[in-house]
């Protein structure tokens, strides 16, 4: 067993920040219900009401636009649903909390870069006059590619389109603004930046439409029926507090990247020519399954992962790649990578010497050893 442990997974998920495991604990002892009128529950709504409005600082929001779930995936399906628009296009490299959330939705390409085709959006909204309802993601999770949102919107805002954002891989790691954007919806998940799982957030513009997919005690002003998450909530509102302006992990991103494809240069950073999240890579090891790297990476003490984290644990091939055109055998070989708010400047550098060595340890014993130390 490595001696050291380096966990490079933080798109999967990002260790609970301290901050936010002490505002839950003060929450668990706390206790109370929210909706209650007596003191515990005047105590526990005050919790509820201070995370609220850390969480809507964090993507420049008002306190009431912020509807507490259980996770993006919950904020994702209450947006299309919510909407209240029958027609539904989403981008082909969405997260499939939104591309299996609704039938019948309409996919829009992306370029080779993983940007989506506005061009063939522009031309979709237009081929019908229903009014519809646009999904489409600020970062992608696997390659980090940036979307432009605010051309989405323009574009949306042309046919009298609704718009919906997945931000669940963006707030935290960069400047999310829900009001800056022009969005209607904004997805949020508390663990992809330190906070607990289980734990997150649906935007809500003020004046869009929003039908409630479940009913009960009226939590959420009406918007979530149930006995909020006290506990989650508190540490979803310290961790957005303890953000800042988010990752200032570019340079060892680039580092990284440079060094790999010193490396080997077959190799291929996916999304490389768009603008991309600072925290995230996504390359392919020419010849060497994503499998292979993973569990070899893994034996030496360092988490990363290939391709979306989300279902059995299986490592299956890239539907975002092979969206963006890569060619099926290359997309089996792709690994992410991404950093976190307690990653450092030697996780990095082991990381780089491990590669290296898997690379050299699977058959590529001719490269230029002196250039690859």
């Amino acid at each position: 067993m490595p001696a050291t442990h380096t966990y490079l997974d933080h798109n999967a998920t990002s260790p609970l920040r301290p901050a936010a495991f002490d505002a839950m604990v003060g929450a668990l002892q706390a206790g109370g219900n929210p909706s209650s009128v007596h003191r515990a529950g005047r105590g526990a709504r005050a919790i509820v009401d201070h995370a609220r409005r850390q969480v809507a600082a964090l993507v420049g929001a008002l306190p009431a636009e912020v509807v507490f779930t259980s996770g993006g995936t919950e904020a994702n399906n209450s947006a299309l649903s919510g909407a209240g628009r029958r027609r539904v296009l989403v981008s082909a490299v969405e997260h499939d909390s939104v591309l299996k959330a609704a039938n019948g939705m309409e996919i829009v390409p992306v370029q080779g870069n993983g940007v989506i085709d506005l061009g063939v959006l522009q031309e979709s909204l237009a081929a019908s006059p229903e009014p519809a309802l646009v999904s489409v993601m600020f970062a992608n999770n696997e390659t980090g590619v940036l979307q432009p949102i605010a051309d989405v919107v323009r574009v949306a805002r042309a046919t009298g389109a609704l718009v919906h954002c997945d931000a669940v891989q963006g707030a935290g790691k960069v400047s999310v603004d829900l009001h800056g954007l022009g969005v209607d919806y904004l997805s949020l998940s508390a663990h992809k930046f330190g906070g607990p799982a289980g734990v997150g957030a649906l935007i809500v513009r003020s004046g869009a439409p929003f039908l409630p997919d479940r009913l009960g005690g009226g939590q959420e002003t009406n918007r979530r029926a149930g006995t909020e998450n006290v506990a989650g909530i508190a540490g979803f509102g310290a961790a957005a507090a303890a953000v800042g302006n988010g990752l200032a992990t570019r340079e060892w991103r680039d580092r990284l990247e440079a060094r790999l494809l010193e490396i080997a240069p077959a190799a291929r950073i996916h999304g490389a020519s768009a603008d991309r999240l600072p925290n995230t890579t996504c390359i392919s090891m020419p010849g060497v399954g994503a499998e292979t790297q993973v569990m070899a990476l893994d034996l030496a003490g360092i988490c990363v992962s290939a391709g979306a984290a989300c279902s059995s644990g299986k490592v299956t091939r890239s539907a975002v790649l092979l969206a963006m055109g890569v060619e099926p055998g290359e997309a089996e070989t792709a690994l992410r990578i991404s950093f976190g708010w307690n990653s450092s400047f030697d996780d990095i550098e082991r990381l780089i010497a491990e590669w290296r060595d898997l690379y050299i340890r699977v058959g590529h014993s001719d490269i230029d050893h002196a250039r690859a130390a």
